[in-house]
């Protein structure tokens, strides 16, 4: 599933090739990844006429700004969008397609069909599902140490499962939540209330680098990920415990170890990451 530095990746690519693009007519050859309004025609419709005027993005959502409507769109699992021609045929799994004024057309493939598309009135996105509960946005100007703080602070939950939970955090996934806490030497199934003021610095600047970097390396493509333009993510070269069970830590040399945890595979390294007695207490 993309997480937040794919879907970041994909939204800088999509601002560069249809901000400025006027929609004539929309086609949708799969009516359930059109969640709002209930009628794909009237999704067709309402969208006839608008103008791109920006990409943006919250947490692992897409939100494209027209003049009017806002479309949030989640690319789940497998999920991409990308820019065609008109006369280019039409592949397989393209379940919506933009047709835009100027003969080019945007369009959306799933494989796995999870996907999802909301529109809303402009502004209006913010205030609804599937935005409404959404946590702190690790790129922005508020995610300051003092707001990881008070996300954490005096939490039984383990450390994992919660920095997975959008609700407190967005974009995190899997993958980067196994960077963090390596590069944090944090054990996954530590108790979040039971995290020292340092560690909990070190998780912030730990998660936050994980992501700037991956950010700067258009993603991972660990499965079928790619951006708007068809290319591959390439922080997957720089991973250095999730998907390397049984290889050597690269710091310490230990054995990572792969396990379960809140139902998710976890990697860790049991040296740089150990499973510490823990007391809670507030942060």
């Amino acid at each position: 599933m993309p997480e937040l530095p794919e879907v970041e990746t994909v939204k800088r690519t999509l601002s560069q090739l249809v901000v400025g693009k006027t929609i004539g007519n929309v086609t949708v050859h799969l009516r359930r990844i059109i969640q709002r309004p209930e009628e794909p025609l009237e999704f067709s419709m309402m969208l006839q006429g608008e103008t791109i005027r920006s990409v943006e993005r919250r947490g692992k959502f897409l939100r494209f700004l027209m003049d009017n409507y806002t479309m949030v769109s989640h690319l789940r699992m497998e999920g991409r969008y990308g820019v065609y021609d008109s006369k280019d045929p039409l592949e397989t799994h393209t379940h919506v397609v933009f047709h835009f004024t100027d003969g080019s057309e945007l369009r959306y493939k799933d494989v796995r069909q999870f996907g999802t598309m909301h529109l809303f009135p402009l502004g209006q996105e913010l205030e609804e599902q599937p935005l409404k509960k959404l946590g702190l946005e690790p790129l922005d100007d508020a995610f300051t140490l003092d707001a990881f703080k008070s996300k954490l602070a005096g939490r039984s939950t383990k450390i994992k499962p919660l920095l997975l939970n959008q609700e407190y955090i967005v974009g995190l996934g899997n993958i980067y939540v196994d960077e963090s806490l390596f590069l944090a030497g944090i054990h996954p199934e530590r108790e979040a209330g039971s995290l020292s003021r340092q560690e909990l610095a070190s998780l912030y600047e730990a998660i936050l680098s994980t992501l700037n970097d991956a950010v700067a390396a258009g993603g991972s493509s660990v499965k079928s990920y790619v951006n708007g333009q068809g290319e591959i993510g390439l922080f997957q070269h720089q991973l250095k415990v999730y998907g390397h069970k049984g290889e050597p830590c690269p710091v310490c040399g230990a054995h990572i170890e792969k396990s379960v945890v809140a139902g998710r595979g976890t990697h860790v390294c049991p040296n740089c990451q150990p499973l510490k007695k823990q007391r809670s207490r507030k942060a």
